[in-house]
C-alpha cells in the first residue's frame, strides 16, 4: 500500500524537532509538504528538512492534490478553523492536544470529520508508548488491586513572556497545556470522572500558570491532576490500588531510551523495564494505518471530545470557586 502523503501546518518547534522527523523514520508514511504564514519560514524549514513543497498560506497547503493528511501543530485556538478546513478539502488530521479549546470547538470538529469522511486522532503521543500500554495492562490485571487514586503531574517553566502559551487569545495557560496530560491518563485508567473542583493561579498574563484539580467519580474514586508553566520540571503520574502502587517517571516525554515503571506491593519496590520507542513514530504509524486501510483508531475523537468536557469543567471551577459537574 502506498505511504501516506503528508503536510505539515505551521513550523512550530514540536512539529520540526518530534513529529516531522518521526513521519520521515515512519515505515508508511512520507513528508510532502509545509505551510507557513510567511513564506519566507516555509521555504526556510522545507530546505532544512530536504525534498518538500513550501506552501505560503496554511490554505495552499490545504489545496495541493499530493497532500492526503495534515499534521496540525498551530496554537490551541487556531484548531477548530483548520481542522474543520482541512476535513473539507478532504485531508485527514492529526492535531495536537488539546483537540480544542471548547467543548463546542471539539464537537464541530469531530463532526466535520465525519461529514467527509477523513480521520481525526488527537495527538496524545504518549498513548502509544509501549510503557503507557505496560501500565494499562498491570491496572487491567489487578496486579495492584482496585484502583482507587490516580495522581498525576506536568509542570515546567516558561523563560519567555512572548511564549504563546501565555496568550488567552490564543488559547494558552497551563491546563490546556500541559494538564491535558493528567486528565487523560486519569480518565485512561479510571473512565469518567462525575465532577471536579479545582485551583488555579493566573498569572499577569492572564492564564492559569498553575493549576490544580481533584476529579471525583461516581464510585468515589479520585485524581489529582496539578500542572504549571511556572515552576519547575516535573512529569510522572501514580496509580494507587488497594494492594500496591505504581510510580511512572518521565511519564509523558521519556524519550527513547528504555523506560521504567515502578510497582510497589508489601513495602518492596521492583522496578520493571519496557524497551525503548519513539513514541511519536508509534503514533503516526498508527495514525497512517487508520487513514489508508480503515483500522480502528486506538485513539478516537471522542476520546479527546471527553477529556474536553473535563477541562472545560475545571476551568469553570477554578475561575468560579465550585465544584463543577462533568457535562
Amino acid at each position: 500500500m502506498d505511504r501516506l502523503r503528508w503536510g505539515v501546518l505551521g513550523v512550530a518547534n514540536i512539529g520540526l524537532r518530534a513529529v516531522i522527523p518521526a513521519i520521515q523514520a515512519s515505515s508508511n508514511g512520507r513528508l510532502v509538504a509545509i505551510a507557513s504564514r510567511q513564506e519566507a519560514r516555509a521555504r526556510e524549514a522545507a530546505a532544512r528538512i530536504g525534498g518538500i513543497r513550501a506552501h505560503g498560506t496554511y490554505q495552499a497547503l490545504l489545496e495541493d492534490p499530493g497532500v492526503d493528511a495534515v499534521y496540525i501543530p498551530l496554537p490551541n485556538a487556531l484548531h477548530r478553523e483548520w481542522t474543520i478546513r482541512a476535513a473539507a478539502a478532504g485531508k485527514h488530521v492529526l492535531c495536537e492536544k488539546p483537540l480544542a479549546t471548547t467543548v463546542a470547538d471539539a464537537e464541530a470538529m469531530i463532526a466535520a470529520c465525519h461529514r467527509h469522511g477523513v480521520v481525526l486522532m488527537e495527538a496524545f503521543m504518549y498513548r502509544f508508548h509501549p510503557r503507557t500500554e505496560r501500565v494499562a495492562q498491570l491496572v487491567a490485571d489487578g496486579e495492584i488491586g482496585d484502583v482507587r487514586l490516580v495522581r498525576a503531574s506536568f509542570t515546567f517553566q516558561i523563560r519567555r513572556a512572548d511564549d504563546i502559551r501565555l496568550q488567552p487569545g490564543l488559547g494558552g495557560g497551563a491546563l490546556y497545556d500541559v494538564g491535558c496530560y493528567g486528565v487523560n491518563v486519569s480518565r485512561m485508567l479510571l473512565g469518567e470522572p462525575v465532577e471536579v473542583a479545582a485551583y488555579a493561579q493566573v498569572g499577569p498574563s492572564g492564564v492559569d500558570e498553575v493549576l490544580a484539580a481533584v476529579l471525583r467519580w461516581r464510585d468515589g474514586r479520585l485524581a489529582v491532576v496539578d500542572c504549571g508553566l511556572a515552576l519547575s520540571n516535573r512529569q510522572e503520574y501514580e496509580v494507587v490500588g488497594t494492594s500496591g502502587h505504581l510510580r511512572v517517571p518521565l511519564a509523558f516525554v521519556p524519550g527513547t531510551g528504555s523506560a521504567t515503571i515502578d510497582l510497589v506491593r508489601n513495602r518492596e519496590t521492583s522496578t520493571l523495564t519496557v524497551p525503548g520507542a519513539d513514541q511519536y513514530q508509534c503514533m503516526v504509524e498508527h495514525f497512517a494505518d487508520a487513514a489508508r486501510s480503515r483500522v480502528p483508531l486506538r485513539l478516537p475523537p471522542e476520546d479527546a471530545l471527553a477529556s474536553m468536557r473535563v477541562i472545560a469543567a475545571a476551568l469553570r471551577s477554578a475561575y468560579t470557586g465550585s465544584v463543577e459537574r462533568v457535562a
